[in-house]
């Protein structure tokens, strides 16, 4: 066995820190992905390619929006999880992908805490409950009224199992003691053309990805899962205001953030934090976000991380409240 003395130990600390700096000054010199662990045209897809140009700017490097979809997030997030921590691959991490996983699923192949390291959430987005117009209903106790009439019979869309669509839903159930069936999908952007087809009657989306359908009259929206209601869709009221008992201060929604493989540098994790800031305080950026329905929010590491935390116990309660186990 070979011994190293403080001195040698110290020098190799020295070597490695000398590395790492070398490394974030030279960052970046080639192509960095943004992965999005869910298809193309949902939420979390439509803030990464809002970034990925101007970061492509600040960075002095090609950006680009890798979508990874499939088993409720879980393909994309294990695939940054397992990368090599050097600035590179970026994941578009989500409610459902972070804090609502780990607890509907026995053996994740990634860990929300260790695996990665939070750069910062950048959008708060919450819900809206939408139906197909074919629906008899134009409210929400109008569909609690119809789904206790009709028990098992009403489906709902989500995108996946454990996310976060999925868990508003119970949510919903659960407080309005509601019998709904679950109809998984691999993000909005496979959800909605069966919603708008009429092959699922509701579903809980974000607001970035139904608004469009619900201004052209291809969804009805009939409450936000918001405390207050939702400057984009005028006229649609909370959830939480319909009268129903249980449902008073319902509150649901996603957030959207970039985080890194664990174990990347510090003086990397600061230069990305950096640029997101900058880019998130374009007009461009800001002002298309708040035309989406979601709220701007631009965290520290620090506040994300905790961010993370407090929604891994929010909705253990609401997983636990239902029954629900891991499998």
């Amino acid at each position: 066995m070979q011994y190293f003395g403080a001195s040698a130990v110290f020098a190799a600390l020295l070597m490695h820190g000398a590395a790492s700096a070398q490394e974030a000054t030279g960052y970046p010199n080639k192509v960095i992905r943004i992965i999005v662990p869910a298809a193309p045209g949902g939420g979390a897809d439509i803030i990464s390619r809002l970034f990925a140009q101007p970061l492509s700017r600040s960075l002095g490097q090609s950006v680009v929006v890798d979508n990874r979809p499939g088993a409720s997030n879980i393909i994309g997030t294990e695939f940054v999880a397992k990368a090599p921590p050097d600035g590179y691959t970026l994941l578009m991490g989500t409610t459902g992908s972070l804090s609502n996983n780990p607890l509907l699923y026995a053996r994740l192949p990634y860990d929300s805490i260790r695996d990665f390291v939070p750069v910062s959430n950048v959008a708060n987005s919450a819900f809206v409950l939408v139906v197909h117009p074919s629906m008899p209903v134009k409210s929400v106790p109008e569909l609690v009224a119809l789904a206790k009439r009709k028990p098992g019979e009403l489906a709902y869309a989500s995108w996946g199992k454990g996310s976060s669509t999925h868990l508003a839903t119970i949510l919903l159930s659960t407080r309005a003691n509601l019998d709904l069936v679950q109809v998984p999908y691999k993000g909005s952007g496979h959800m909605m053309p069966d919603m708008v087809a009429g092959n699922v009657q509701m579903a809980f989306d974000s607001l970035l990805s139904s608004v469009p359908y619900v201004k052209a009259g291809r969804l009805r929206a009939l409450g936000v899962s918001a405390l207050k209601p939702s400057a984009v869709l005028p006229g649609v009221p909370t959830i939480a205001a319909a009268g129903i008992e249980g449902l008073g201060g319902f509150e649901a929604g996603s957030w959207y953030g970039f985080l890194v493989p664990a174990k990347t540098s510090p003086q990397i994790v600061t230069r990305l934090h950096g640029d997101i800031m900058k880019a998130i305080k374009l007009p461009e950026v800001l002002d298309r976000m708040v035309g989406l329905g979601t709220d701007p929010i631009g965290s520290t590491p620090t506040e994300f991380s905790e961010q993370i935390k407090a929604d891994l116990a929010k909705w253990a309660k609401v997983v636990q409240a239902a029954g629900m186990k891991p499998e």
